[in-house]
């Protein structure tokens, strides 16, 4: 398969990443609202047991809206993709590690990592948009440490800025199947 094939086919198979980016934010909102309600100990752990559903969500909602929800077996991107995942480990770990000294840091250094993370996206999307998320999600998480942020702070900055993204991934998406046709 070639280059430009396989992310062909990883943009059509998955909106472009877009639905997964939607559940995403939508994950990181619950995230903000658990915190608001109950502790900030929940909301950290509503974002990574919440995150552990990102990707079989984006399956279903991609199949919903009549795409594949997988790629072609043999797309040599789909490791890439199960390969970055490794960033969302290690910021994870840091992040927890990191709360237990400095808990207003949880989200910042979340929205810092999972904004790495978006980078790679472009190659397997082909969507310079993502370098464009993974910037604004970086530049985020310094800003709100930069500025001692209140914990909530990133978790509806992260949650509204991918919900905005995925709108625009989406979109994008349906008119490069358009023109493609």
């Amino acid at each position: 398969m070639k280059f430009e094939a396989a992310q062909e086919n990883m943009s059509f198979s998955y909106f472009g990443g877009g639905v997964g980016v939607l559940v995403s934010g939508l994950i990181w909102c619950a995230a903000g609202l658990v915190a608001l309600v109950h502790s900030n100990q929940l909301s950290m752990l509503a974002l990574f047991f919440g995150g552990m559903f990102i990707h079989p969500l984006a399956m279903l909602l991609s199949k919903y809206f009549k795409r594949p929800g997988n790629h072609h077996p043999e797309n040599p991107l789909g490791k890439l993709a199960l390969e970055s995942t490794i960033i969302l480990f290690v910021g994870l770990f840091l992040a927890f590690y990191v709360a237990k000294l400095q808990v207003e840091w949880f989200y910042p250094i979340m929205l810092m990592i999972i904004g790495v993370r978006y980078l790679v996206f472009n190659t397997l999307y082909g969507l310079k948009i993502y370098w464009l998320l993974g910037s604004v999600l970086i530049f985020s998480g310094m800003l709100c440490i930069l500025l001692g942020a209140n914990f909530t702070i990133g978790a509806f900055i992260g949650g509204a800025t991918e919900i905005v993204f995925s709108l625009v991934i989406i979109n994008q998406s349906k008119c490069l199947v358009l023109n493609a046709t």
